[in-house]
């Protein structure tokens, strides 16, 4: 007689899995609509359908929650392969392409302009990201991290004013016009010579 062999069933997620997962979806949200300082762990407890003391037994506080929820992947793309007259344009379309797409991101600029916790998170996210890019494009590397510093200031403003600021000019604009007007400071920033 032969037994067969069959594949255990998949566990079932577990219930602490779900319940991080509705606690970090609803901190991004509100985080992304509120800021940091606005947030509490009282409302996002609510939103996601918890005790608020649920929230503090995962994450502590709310800075660890903060922390948490924006780890984020910028996704950054491989320019290298691409001629380097579009790296400027490549860069700039994919992180309008990432802010139309990522409650996140809003939610770390506004963490980032009203806390200091923010504001580290967005440096790190930037130096450990954003940093070895540029570091592969520019001419000197050792000016990587100015480099990557005013390509963000032209990243960070212009989604400062476009997402969360909502300016009309900047708001209204199409993403192919974005494009246009930032990419060639974008450019220069990557590739230049010094000036």
């Amino acid at each position: 007689m032969t037994t067969e062999v069959t594949d255990p069933a998949p566990e079932p997620p577990r219930r602490s899995d779900a319940t991080r997962a509705a606690i970090l979806a609803a901190a991004r949200e509100r985080f992304a609509a509120d800021g940091y300082e606005r947030a509490t762990i009282r409302a996002i407890a609510r939103d996601a359908g918890i005790d608020p003391s649920m929230v503090m037994r995962y994450y502590g506080n709310k800075e660890g929650l903060f922390t948490a929820a924006s780890e984020i992947d910028l996704r950054l793309p491989r320019l290298g392969a691409l001629p380097a007259q579009h790296v400027g344009a490549a860069l700039v379309g994919h992180f309008l392409d990432r802010w139309e797409a990522d409650d996140v991101l809003t939610a770390v600029l506004r963490g980032g302009i009203t806390n200091p916790a923010g504001a580290e998170r967005m440096h790190a996210i930037f130096r450990e990201q954003l940093g070895p890019l540029v570091l592969g494009l520019c001419p000197d590397p050792a000016e990587a991290p100015r480099r990557a510093a005013l390509v963000a200031s032209q990243i960070l403003g212009m989604a400062l004013v476009r997402y969360v600021v909502k300016l009309p000019p900047a708001a209204d604009l199409t993403r192919d016009e974005v494009v246009a007007w930032l990419a060639p400071t974008v450019q220069r920033y990557l590739t230049a010579e010094r000036p």
